[in-house]
């Protein structure tokens, strides 16, 4: 009974984050107490649905970029003729980590202008260095038996790649993939600073307005879906890694 409690409640987790999203006006005597008289406790400049369809957006767009980039760069230095480039691209991939993504927007404003596009670039460099590093991880660790009986049997380089070494490093790649997203869930919060559209207008309108519920609403949206995204991953990778288990004894 024990073992199905943790499940109860991301799925009651979820039953709430979507009641709140599509009916936010069931949760006001809820939030009543939390603002100044005659003050909204219900985010009313816009729909949190709508922000949090195109917060989820703006980090699906570039966590995409990020694993393009981060797998490709990965894959390039684990093989003999490009492994001279590691220190290079730890170097670059760790830009990202380098400059405060608050730094990435203030640079990129001037260039591409206000909305979307600085977030995205921000994003972008802030989420290579863990995908990299789990992809680098599980690239270099991969059990030798199983590479060298994927050589004896005659595959190509191209052949052990997709066949053998992805498939088996997967659920250590999922793990960087998982922990970049979550970090780009809690951080596009700051592109409503330069008139993007997420979850990051509500907080800031809450502070502005000294609205403790704006404020909680958008913290707490994006706290249940960091959960429930690091949850749905985990599950992913656990799967994963069953799986590449069974390939690497077979």
């Amino acid at each position: 009974m024990k073992a199905w409690i943790p499940h109860l409640l991301r799925a009651a987790l979820l039953a709430v984050l979507i009641a709140f999203l599509l009916a936010p006006g069931w949760f006001d005597p809820l939030l009543k107490p939390l603002v100044q008289e005659n003050a909204p406790a219900i985010y009313n400049q816009g729909s949190l649905l709508t922000l949090t369809l195109l917060h989820l957006r703006t980090v699906a767009i570039a966590t995409t970029g990020a694993i393009i980039v981060a797998v490709t760069l990965a894959i390039l230095v684990t093989r003999s003729f490009a492994a001279e480039f590691l220190p290079l691209s730890r170097s670059l991939v760790n830009v990202g980590q380098t400059f405060p993504p608050v730094a990435v927007l203030a640079l990129a404003v001037p260039i591409l202008g206000f909305g979307e596009k600085p977030t995205l670039v921000a994003l972008f460099l802030y989420g290579l260095l863990p995908i990299f590093e789990n992809t680098l991880t599980g690239l270099t660790t991969l059990p030798p038996s199983v590479m060298e009986a994927a050589r004896g049997s005659g595959m190509t380089d191209r052949q052990r790649l997709f066949k053998v070494e992805l498939p088996l490093a997967m659920p250590v790649i999922l793990a960087g993939i998982r922990l970049s997203v979550v970090i780009s869930l809690a951080t596009a919060t700051i592109g409503s600073t330069v008139a993007a559209k997420t979850l990051g207008e509500v907080i800031i309108a809450g502070l502005q307005s000294n609205n403790i519920a704006f404020v909680l609403q958008g913290g707490l949206i994006v706290g249940a879906l960091a959960v429930l995204i690091y949850d749905g991953f985990s599950a992913i990778e656990r799967v994963l890694a069953r799986r590449a288990g069974l390939s690497a004894r077979a």
